[in-house]
């Protein structure tokens, strides 16, 4: 993780416990990576995970979706953390941070899915709410953003 921390450069801002990064529900277009301290994440009142590992990061969904923020991170502790106000241009400039990010969002998906299929297997068949399991990794595996269009050095030479 020290690599991604040794890109981020000087945006680093120090927060006091109980300051809320990023709110549920509201768009900032803001990118943090943690460099220090502990924070948490939460949905409505669900505490969903404590974080402290330096060089994670928060609101690259809210970024790469052009969503508002799908939970509110909360320091637990002083943080140290990175701040791109311009996300989406600061990782159109660094795409080995983008990379970074698309292997940690690969991730993400794999243990989801790998544990809706576990889940599957141990409820299918059954009329409750976890037959629905097989609906749910269908939609996931199957969903494509409509919205991709190439560009220029992806479309086809005119000369050729």
């Amino acid at each position: 993780m020290a690599s991604i921390l040794d890109i981020c450069g000087g945006a680093r801002k120090e927060f006091a416990a109980g300051t809320i990064l990023l709110s549920e529900g509201e768009t900032s277009g803001q990118l943090y990576i943690l460099a220090e301290g502990t924070v948490e994440v939460l949905r409505g009142d669900t505490q969903v995970a404590v974080v402290g590992e330096s060089g994670a990061v928060f609101g690259e969904m809210s970024v790469l979706l052009n969503r508002p923020h799908t939970a509110t991170v909360r320091a637990t502790s002083p943080v140290g953390v990175f701040v791109f106000e311009d996300a989406q241009n600061f990782l159109k400039s660094h795409p080995e941070i983008a990379f970074f990010l698309g292997k940690l969002l690969a991730e993400r998906l794999n243990a989801a899915t790998t544990y809706l299929v576990d889940l599957k297997r141990q409820f299918e068949g059954q009329g409750n709410h976890f037959g629905m399991v097989g609906e749910i990794l269908e939609t996931l595996i199957h969903q494509q953003h409509e919205d991709f269009m190439p560009g220029p050095e992806n479309e086809a030479d005119p000369r050729l």
